[in-house]
């Protein structure tokens, strides 16, 4: 394995709260794009746990030889982490990511109780996509889709280039997401931009169609572009995702009282 650019490692938090977030980065991005995310859920006393999936952060020959499948995993490794030391959770993710954040509620939902989801992907509407399964095999790879920021200045950590084996593997996995959207009944969040040139809104809509949930908020964001979580509107972002875990997970706070209440009532009992 490569070297990991700098700027691109995984990061936790940990809090001992019971209350866990888990943050999945998207497609040729890394951990950078989450960091802010995950330090505002932190400062608000969750646990947190960003890994950086397979492929990711070093070269993007090597992600041309990971798959959906291979993310998939390690963000149900993840997640499986962060529930060995959490009694509920909410995952979240951007764009890719949300794909994997959908799929984990899919697979494992006794495991995820919540999800946030910015600009997520499901599927592309570009009509040259079609000519991927041939053009992989010619081309490895085509211009990098990273950095779509509207904030000057601005930049995240991830590849210059879109690796197309991987981006071939990606749209695959994406028809098994779309296709279980139903099983997805958790409470979910979902922001997006007003702008974005690198997923388009029909994905986030196919999201808002497809699943089973009740409790669904939407909030559109006008002074960003494609990463959400870097952009003029992440503090706002930031903000509501606490506002949304604390409503449907209950506070921090809130557990710290309920844990202290069993161990009140266990002592109780011994006496």
């Amino acid at each position: 394995m490569s070297a990991v650019m700098p700027g691109a490692e995984p990061f936790e938090f940990r809090s001992g709260s019971g209350r866990g977030v888990l943050l999945c980065h998207g497609f040729t991005g890394t951990p950078h794009s989450m960091r802010g995310w995950g330090e505002a859920f932190a400062a608000a006393g969750y646990d947190v746990l960003c890994p950086l999936l397979p492929g990711h952060g070093t070269t993007w020959q090597e992600m041309n030889r990971s798959t959906y499948g291979d993310w998939v995993a390690a963000a149900e490794a993840a997640l499986a982490a962060l529930r060995g030391r959490n009694s509920r959770i909410v995952v979240g993710g951007l764009s890719m990511g949300g794909s994997l954040a959908l799929r984990l509620a899919q697979l494992h939902p006794e495991q995820v109780d919540a999800l946030v989801l910015a600009n997520p992907a499901v599927l592309l509407t570009d009509p040259r996509v079609r000519a991927l399964p041939l053009v992989r095999r010619l081309v490895p790879s085509l211009r990098g889709i990273a950095s779509d920021i509207k904030a000057p200045g601005r930049t995240e950590v991830g590849y210059d280039r879109t690796p197309l084996h991987a981006l071939h593997s990606q749209l695959r996995g994406w028809r098994e997401v779309r296709a279980d959207l139903p099983r997805v009944r958790q409470p979910l969040l979902l922001a997006r931009t007003a702008v974005d040139h690198v997923v388009p809104a029909a994905s986030s809509a196919a999201v808002l169609a497809g699943v089973s949930s009740t409790d669904v908020t939407e909030i559109v964001y006008r002074d960003s572009y494609h990463v959400l979580t870097l952009d003029n509107d992440a503090p706002a972002f930031f903000a509501a995702s606490v506002a949304f875990a604390a409503r449907v997970l209950g506070t921090v706070q809130d557990q710290a009282v309920q844990d202290r209440t069993v161990r009140d009532g266990t002592e109780e009992a011994q006496r």
